[in-house]
């Protein structure tokens, strides 16, 4: 009797919210999840799930058994690394990211990762809103600032800086503000207010942080559209370093207040599940990353 794979599809069942989801993860039919998940249940004497057409939840006994399921499936996890050093593993690891993170920084170290871990398949989910870091089965989730959940664990992996730029061909037309004061009178390209980067921070001479609302016509709700309006002259946005810093060697952006960024540095964490057995599939990636980023940037 498969009882590990029966906790397999029911957790995977929990955290994708559907027994066609965790079908299509694990590469089952959603007829045959059913059935393990009812397997399971008989044996245990109990229903885990309240089931309706509309929506799948657990019930006290399936909320009781998901995270001793959890920790069961994370100790096979590391006594087959135990035993293989690593090469056994076979799963899928759900990473999800800031879309201009995922692109400019994790992107280019995928290579490296699956060199070391072929049998590892990796799923990215990509966006900026707000909620649950790791709902939807993510293992890992990357966030920069400040953690809304004290409940997750994080690891922090680097920093990002905060850069005010603008194209050459905007500065020709509007002119060069000389101070964060004066973005009052020009075109600010921000994100969306319920976006968390909207608040824009400097530190002035005397070392003390200010934070303004910089406002214009346009906003967005991604990184990467940013960039573009401000690589077309729309105006004066604020990027990640690591998002445009090609374009400010080549020129295309100009870089408008260097004395005032250093209050403008964040942190950026790989957060996970807090549990007791970190799974050997997140275990990898957290070192990878952490090795990968503690390295002198080129």
């Amino acid at each position: 009797m498969d009882r590990l794979g029966e906790m397999l599809v029911f957790v995977r069942a929990v955290e994708d919210g559907s027994f066609s989801a965790a079908g299509r993860s694990l590469s089952l039919s959603p007829s045959a999840v059913s059935k393990m998940i009812a397997r399971l249940e008989n044996r245990l004497g109990v229903a885990l799930f309240n089931r309706s057409l509309r929506s799948l939840t657990m019930t006290p006994e399936g909320e009781a058994f998901y995270p001793a399921a959890r920790q069961a499936i994370g100790a096979v996890e590391e006594a087959e690394a135990a035993a293989f050093g690593g090469v056994a593993l076979r799963d899928v690891l759900r990473v999800r990211s800031m879309p201009t993170f995922a692109i400019h920084e994790l992107a280019p170290l995928v290579p490296a990762f699956r060199r070391q871990h072929p049998g590892l398949r990796l799923e990215f989910i990509l966006g900026n809103e707000a909620g649950n870091l790791l709902e939807g089965g993510v293992d890992v989730a990357i966030y920069i600032g400040e953690l809304p959940d004290s409940s997750l664990i994080a690891r922090r992996i680097t920093v990002m800086r905060w850069i005010i730029c603008a194209a050459p061909a905007y500065l020709a037309e509007r002119g060069l503000p000389s101070t964060p004061a004066e973005l009052a009178e020009h075109e600010c390209l921000n994100f969306n207010k319920r976006m968390p980067w909207s608040t824009w921070t400097f530190r002035d001479s005397e070392h003390s942080v200010h934070r303004i609302r910089a406002s214009g016509s346009v906003t967005a709700n991604q990184g990467q559209m940013l960039m573009a309006l401000a690589l077309a002259g729309v105006g004066i946005a604020r990027l990640a370093e690591f998002q445009i810093a090609g374009d400010l060697a080549a020129g295309r952006l100009v870089r408008l207040f260097p004395e005032h960024e250093s209050g403008m540095e964040e942190s950026i964490y790989a957060v996970h599940q807090s549990k007791r057995h970190v799974s050997q599939r997140v275990r990898v990636f957290l070192d990878f990353l952490e090795a990968r980023f503690s390295r002198p940037a080129a």
